[in-house]
């Protein structure tokens, strides 16, 4: 069963909020990264690279919660509890809209590191369940 995101939280996605995504370690404990966001319809959308933590947990184990809470409304938060979809499509195009989003430039621009990173993937978040304050 999938989960409907209000129009207030649909409103926070499309601004340049971060997200706090918690993965499932392989021996249980949390891992817990900050990362830029979009939304498509009730999906949480983010980028990451192949071989990164988040993405290997998520390959391994796709139970996923986003944190979203605007650093200007402490108090307003929401916690979406979901599983995770892992796609290389796209992936280098969705980082360079949320560079765009974020910084106003592209990802390469923004983090010329970038170059050696590895391949971008695709995360949507299928929402199960929201719970918080907005």
């Amino acid at each position: 069963m999938t989960a409907t995101l209000s129009d207030d939280l649909k409103s926070l996605l499309d601004t340049p909020v971060f997200i706090t995504v918690a993965t499932v370690q392989p021996d249980g404990s949390p891992q817990l990264s900050p990362v830029w966001v979009k939304r498509d319809g009730d999906d949480v959308v983010f980028s990451t690279t192949v071989g990164r933590q988040k993405e290997k947990n998520l390959r391994r184990d796709p139970r996923v919660t986003v944190l979203l809470q605007p650093f200007d409304a402490p108090y307003t938060y929401a916690e979406i509890r979901g599983t995770a979809e892992i796609t290389t499509e796209g992936g280098q195009e969705l980082i360079d809209e949320l560079s765009m989003k974020y910084t106003g430039k592209r990802y390469a621009d923004f983090n010329p590191a970038a170059k050696d990173d590895g391949p971008r993937v695709v995360v949507r978040v299928r929402a199960r369940k929201v719970v918080g304050r907005l």
